[in-house]
Parts: C-alpha cells; structure tokens; sequence
C-alpha cells in the first residue's frame, strides 16, 4: 500500500466525518494541533480542508514519552509550537497511527502543560491494533489489523504516502 490518492481520499472522508462530530457537538472554533511528524502532515491537510481560521499547533512529544530513557533523544527535537491558549477550548488532536497509545497519552500530557482544554477530540490516519492504553480515535480514516511485528508508515510531507512495512526474515 503506497497509494497517494488513497491517502487523499482517506483525508477527505475524515474531514467530512469530522466535520459532522464537530456540528453534533456544537463545537465551532475548535483548536487544531498535530503530533509531529506525520501527525502535523496530516493536520495541515484536515486544517486546509476545514477551513479553520485559528493557526495550526504542533506537538513534539519526545520528551514525554514514557520509554525516553530507553531510545534516547532524536538528534533533530524540535520544539513545540502552540501560538494559542488551549484554555477552555475544544482541541483536535492529529496523528498519523495509533498503535499503542502511548504517544497520545504523552501528547495529551504536553497539552495540559499548557492549560485546561474544554475537550480533546483524537483524529488519526490509520488505527492499527496493539493498544495498550485505553485510547481510542473519535475519527480514523482507516482501520488495520497488522502483525505484532508489521509497521505501517506514512511518508511525505508531498505527496502523502502509506507504507506497509513487512517484517524482515532472519535467514
């Protein structure tokens, strides 16, 4: 799977559906903010389609991840970046994959650093399996069941692209 089309076409449907959870809720205004890296991709994508009118906010969650000590620090971190109050506001919360959860917690962390948010809606391109925190999206574009040791990747930021990642055999 390395379909750019379908990768526009999945960010389409979630910006409908998004859209109408945002009109059921009565929610007008709300907060974007993607995780970084392909999360702020796909935010910018669902920003540019929704037309919001409040600046996009970007998370680099790398030192709230609960496994830090055991990766280490990426060479590149880059600061997080939200030119707003999160105060009492309705947030939208992008990600490329959820897969365990953990990086929403941390995400979700950072994001009450800043200030109290009214609510926090979770939009994700693709929800895999393999949760192992509570968390669940409000919107996903695509659902997938994939091996414990399979990856799937998106790649860009032009064009969008998932990548299927196969686990390699040791021969």
């Amino acid at each position: 799977m390395s379909d750019t089309a379908s990768v526009e076409a999945l960010i389409g449907q979630m910006a409908q559906t998004l859209q109408a959870s945002l009109t059921q809720r009565s929610i007008h205004d709300p907060l974007m903010i993607g995780i970084h890296t392909g999360g702020v991709w796909v935010a910018e994508a669902l920003h540019k389609k929704l037309g919001l009118t409040q600046p996009l906010g970007s998370l680099n969650i790398t030192f709230y991840r609960d496994d830090f000590t055991r990766i280490g620090m990426h060479p590149q971190v880059q600061p997080s970046s939200l030119p707003f109050s999160v105060d009492n506001k309705h947030i939208i919360l992008v990600d490329d994959v959820l897969h365990t959860g953990r990086t929403i917690r941390a995400a979700m962390n950072e994001i009450f650093d800043y200030g109290r948010p009214a609510s926090i809606l979770l939009v994700v391109l693709v929800e895999r399996g393999g949760h192992e925190l509570p968390i669940r999206a409000d919107v996903a574009g695509l659902h997938m069941d994939l091996g414990e040791r399979e990856q799937i990747k998106l790649t860009g930021p032009a064009p969008l692209s998932l990548n299927r990642i196969q686990p390699q055999e040791n021969t």
